[in-house]
């Protein structure tokens, strides 16, 4: 099983902006939608954004609504996570995943995915 793989992630100030990145391979990228979550110590794993394979249908979890962006390259096998204006909040372990099946749609909870990265460090100092 090939696994994703994230990037990008780092210290920042509140207000900053990162970019994630993941890849994986083209048949890994090709099973479904792509998945973003975050993880921060002691709470669980949460749904951040996600896009469709095609890439015209996303969806984002209300708290980063208007500052963060999703988008895939399927001809680089990537999907990114643009986030701008980051709180300390936003501090967490960022992950991506494939939801297998889905392929229209964006599903929200993580049971749906699978091929989970190692994750990626994001935190935002106050």
């Amino acid at each position: 099983q090939v696994q994703a793989v994230e990037s990008g992630g780092g210290l920042v100030q509140a207000g900053d902006s990162l970019r994630l990145s993941c890849t994986a391979s083209e048949r890994t990228f090709g099973l479904g939608a792509v998945g973003w979550f975050r993880q921060a110590p002691g709470k669980e794993r949460d749904f951040v954004a996600g896009i469709s394979w095609s890439g015209d249908d996303t969806a984002y979890a209300d708290s980063v609504k208007g500052r963060f962006t999703i988008s895939r390259d399927n001809a680089k096998n990537t999907v990114s996570l643009q986030m701008n204006s980051l709180k300390p909040e936003d501090t967490a372990v960022y992950y991506c995943a494939v939801a297998t099946y889905y392929r229209s749609t964006v599903p929200t909870s993580r049971n749906n995915y699978g091929y989970w990265g190692q994750g990626t460090q994001v935190t935002v100092s106050s």
